[in-house]
């Protein structure tokens, strides 16, 4: 497998596939610092070029995850991956409480350490939802959403496309939040959001709306 960053997040991703014992053949992916080395902690290889990807794709294994957040930066990698052979896969910590009935969970995601996830929850594509967070019952969550450490979804919830919901944030039941939304750390939303705002406090008001 290739993880697709080698600091910060990818880190975190590292973690969940050494507890789930899935070593074997993984490297890392890093066409943007500089300053970075050959290898992660001496041990795991550091692709430098798409061409490196495209022929470990072709060579030894076609499965890529993204170690990055961002939800647009997150879409764009798995588009660009993709073209070149990759196959999007999920990290799921063995240690996440997923419910059994009529919950799925996109391609790609990332859910880590101690997420539970309930039952009838409906995740997309390339979703994160980072370690200690919650996610009550019938919620559906879009593509590419980053849910950040510590943040409690409530039941009957839905979340639109490339939602982030920052650290410790409390979303009220039967919530709707639209597209590219960002709310901020600690905020608690009891109100429908619209997309494109930035929301922020206690309870959460729409700062200001982002351009499209």
């Amino acid at each position: 497998m290739v993880i697709i960053g080698a600091r910060g997040f990818a880190k975190e991703v590292l973690e969940i596939i050494y507890q789930n014992g899935n070593l074997e053949n993984l490297v890392f992916y890093d066409d943007v610092n500089s300053d970075i080395g050959t290898h992660l902690y001496n041990i795991f290889p550091i692709l430098k070029s798409k061409e490196d990807a495209k022929y470990y794709f072709e060579n030894v294994d076609r499965s890529f995850t993204i170690g990055i957040g961002n939800p647009k930066l997150r879409e764009k990698l798995y588009n660009d991956f993709k073209a070149i052979g990759g196959k999007y896969v999920s990290t799921i910590s063995k240690n996440a409480v997923i419910g059994s009935y009529s919950t799925k969970i996109g391609i790609g995601s990332n859910i880590m350490q101690n997420v539970v996830i309930t039952n009838d929850v409906s995740i997309g594509i390339g979703v994160v939802i980072n370690q200690i967070s919650s996610i009550g019952h019938d919620v559906t969550i879009d593509d590419f959403c980053e849910i950040c450490p510590n943040v409690s979804i409530s039941g009957n919830c839905k979340l639109g496309k490339s939602v982030f919901i920052g650290t410790g944030a409390i979303i009220l039941p039967k919530v709707i939040i639209g597209n590219n939304v960002i709310i901020g750390a600690g905020a608690v939303v009891n109100k429908d959001l619209p997309d494109n705002c930035i929301a922020v406090g206690i309870p959460a008001k729409i700062l200001k709306t982002k351009k499209t």
